[in-house]
């Protein structure tokens, strides 16, 4: 399935007016998964920056593949003093996310055009946030050694991607990825760990997301619901007693995904530092 179009038809609608984009932001912190697990690794991120060096220190933070400015609008919201750069490569969400960024007084973000394969910044960033990126670039290695030229000494690198267990919805070796643009199905553990410490990053943690209670939540809250968007724009109209419904249950299946370690699971959440 085409994903992006859905996107798209989304965020020409909630992008009518900065309060209806702020409810987007909202509305997506509830629903996905993903979201729940980075902000639990931001948070314990945020309360080491402020015993080490101060909320307050000056500090450089890089969104790769920043994307609709979920993450961005998140970051710039902890502490107004932390400069964010947000990057893309699609000139258009670029321009509404700066559009948005500066209708709403959020002057410490800035969203540029820019291709991942090609940014480099030497040691500019104490972290950089990447997240539901790497499976869309063939050239993962020469990203990772980019993210990590362009890190301060002792920075992190937060990614979440899907694993090689099903993240990309594939289960057979004659499956195809859900989302079609997907140039992996998803990463093996041991080998997106041997990856960043081939780029050079000195420490890798990884770990497993959306074991059993996220696929089913996964389900329950994208997967379903895309697919009925894919067929008809009339479910847009059935979309908000859609999640009145089945919203309870994904909340309950979210906060056992993020609370469990796991053996297993579709996605990865992987934490490197310079």
């Amino acid at each position: 399935m085409e994903y992006d179009p859905i996107k798209r038809r989304l965020g020409s609608f909630f992008n009518a007016a900065p309060f209806t984009r702020i409810l987007f932001y909202k509305l997506l912190d509830l629903l996905l998964l993903r979201t729940w697990h980075i902000k639990k690794e931001m948070r314990k991120w945020t309360q080491w920056r402020k015993k080490s060096v101060g909320l307050y220190y000056k500090t450089h933070i890089l969104d790769a593949g920043a994307g609709f400015g979920q993450y961005s609008y998140y970051l710039s919201g902890i502490n107004k003093s932390w400069n964010i750069l947000s990057v893309d490569v699609k000139e258009e969400q670029v321009g509404d996310c700066n559009k948005f960024f500066t209708q709403i007084g959020r002057t410490n973000v800035l969203f540029k055009i820019d291709d991942l394969t090609k940014f480099k910044t030497e040691s500019c960033f104490d972290l950089i946030l990447c997240v539901d990126v790497m499976e869309h670039i063939l050239e993962d290695e020469l990203v990772f050694r980019n993210y990590y030229a362009s890190m301060k000494d002792g920075a992190m690198l937060l990614i979440s991607t899907p694993s090689d267990q099903g993240g990309s919805d594939v289960n057979e070796d004659d499956d195809s990825s859900f989302i079609e643009e997907h140039v992996r199905d998803g990463y093996n553990i041991n080998d997106i760990e041997k990856k960043l410490r081939a780029a050079g990053f000195s420490d890798v943690e990884a770990r497993y997301s959306y074991g059993a209670p996220g696929k089913i939540s996964w389900k329950l809250s994208m997967k379903y619901p895309i697919q009925m968007l894919g067929i008809s724009p009339l479910f847009y109209i059935i979309l908000p007693f859609y999640y009145l419904l089945f919203y309870p249950i994904c909340f309950v299946l979210n906060y056992l995904d993020t609370s469990i370690n796991w053996s297993t699971g579709t996605g990865l959440i992987v934490k490197a530092w310079k």
